[in-house]
């Protein structure tokens, strides 16, 4: 076994990625506070070549130095757009044909290893605020909440932990 060199790991570059073709899954960041948690969104969507992260309410948005140290320069690759209002921002996905899935404690949250994706289907994903979780307003739009099963005694991870679950579990049923 021999450790790769970053030249022998065959990045593509910043506009070869715009030119790619992308896993058909946005992010919603709804209020989070935490600019290292929208960084980390960004590295992991760059990761999985996922389309279009959408930044909202109050959650910080690039260019700022506490997301580009998680980042490492994944705000130039990954699309992302800033709205004011979550809600309005999950409605107007649905109505572009987006599932929209909240990754949240419910009582009607399906086990994130029961859930499938439909090949072509488009899926927006909507990470919560670290206090409060997903708004009620764009709880209310949900098509579907999904949680990772815990056995601790939190029942609480990190949001760029679960952004980095979530995802990993998607793109291994759709693309392996």
């Amino acid at each position: 076994m021999k450790k790769l060199k970053l030249e022998e790991l065959g990045r593509i570059s910043v506009n070869q990625f715009k030119e790619a073709e992308k896993i058909p899954v946005c992010l919603v960041l709804d209020n989070v506070r935490s600019l290292h948690n929208v960084g980390s969104a960004f590295r992991t969507a760059d990761a999985f070549r996922v389309e279009k992260i959408y930044l909202t309410g109050i959650t910080g948005t690039p260019p700022h130095r506490e997301i580009h140290k998680t980042a490492l320069g994944a705000t130039e690759s990954v699309d992302w757009e800033y709205a004011e209002n979550p809600p309005q921002v999950v409605t107007r996905l649905k109505q572009n044909g987006y599932q929209i899935i909240v990754v949240e404690q419910t009582d009607k949250s399906t086990p994130l290893q029961e859930f499938t994706p439909h090949h072509n289907e488009k899926l927006c994903l909507v990470f919560g605020n670290e206090i409060h979780g997903v708004s009620e307003g764009v709880i209310e739009v949900a098509d579907v909440a999904l949680e990772i099963p815990q056995t601790g005694t939190k029942h609480s991870l990190n949001i760029s932990v679960c952004v980095g679950i979530v995802i990993w579990h998607l793109f291994s049923r759709l693309y392996l």
